[in-house]
């Protein structure tokens, strides 16, 4: 088994909320200086950056999953992570078909800006990304696998947009086997409220938005290979 450091949950340029120097390339060369081994461009309900991701990082032997953080209808943050960009963008597209349609104002939320390999400007997204979709929480994770996917509560111990703080629990009766924590300092904390935290394999990631957050090579997964497919299969896995 390999132990690869990792960066799951990394937002571009194409997120609002994103600064404007998370393009792809400064993403993944900022990973590589970093000796990170694995990362994901996660964006919000959309994952029209990371096809540009995937090109760049062939040269830096850098793995990068394609993803996205999607906002349920209970505005529940969940990132869904997947081995193949094919697949990826289907499943944006169908993100896409449920998100409300209201026009994104820069002034105020920011750009939305989509890159190509060399970091030019493809097209700017017109609709509020950050806005929930019209997905629930259980049929997100379902249509998450669906589409060869993996689906992954997000920052479960923040106070807004995790399972925990939305829905009052972790559904013992959802498919997904493994859940984010913003700071793994606070595992212990949520275990003595929810025992059954346990059984889930924990990850812990920077949620970028500025080059500097990315996260450096401290965290690691035991995996078979650096390869996208086993790496998705690692996180399907419980402890």
């Amino acid at each position: 088994m390999l132990e690869l450091s990792y960066d799951l949950h990394i937002h571009s340029c194409l997120s609002p909320c994103g600064d404007n120097e998370m393009t792809p390339a400064n993403i993944v060369g900022m990973a590589y200086l970093k000796g990170l081994d694995v990362i994901a461009i996660t964006d919000h309900n959309t994952c029209k950056n990371c096809k540009a991701a995937i090109e760049i990082a062939k040269q830096f032997n850098l793995t990068v999953l394609c993803g996205m953080e999607l906002t349920t209808a209970e505005e529940v943050h969940l990132l869904c992570l997947f081995a193949e960009l094919e697949k990826a963008l289907e499943f944006g597209d169908f993100v896409y078909s449920k998100l409300f349609k209201i026009n994104n104002n820069e002034k105020i939320f920011g750009e939305q800006i989509v890159c190509d390999a060399n970091d030019e400007v493809i097209q700017k997204e017109p609709y509020l990304l950050i806005n929930a979709v019209d997905i629930d929480f259980f049929t997100a994770c379902e249509v998450a696998e669906k589409y060869g996917g993996v689906a992954i509560p997000a920052h479960i111990d923040k106070s807004s947009n995790s399972v925990i703080s939305n829905l009052g629990f972790i559904p013992a009766d959802a498919s997904f086997n493994c859940v984010e924590l913003k700071d793994i300092g606070n595992y212990e904390r949520l275990f003595q409220s929810d025992a059954c935290l346990c059984d889930y394999k924990i990850i812990t990631n920077s949620d970028a938005h500025f080059l500097g957050d990315i996260n450096e090579a401290v965290n690691h997964l035991s995996c078979k290979s650096k390869s996208p497919q086993d790496i998705i299969q690692t996180l399907r896995n419980r402890i």
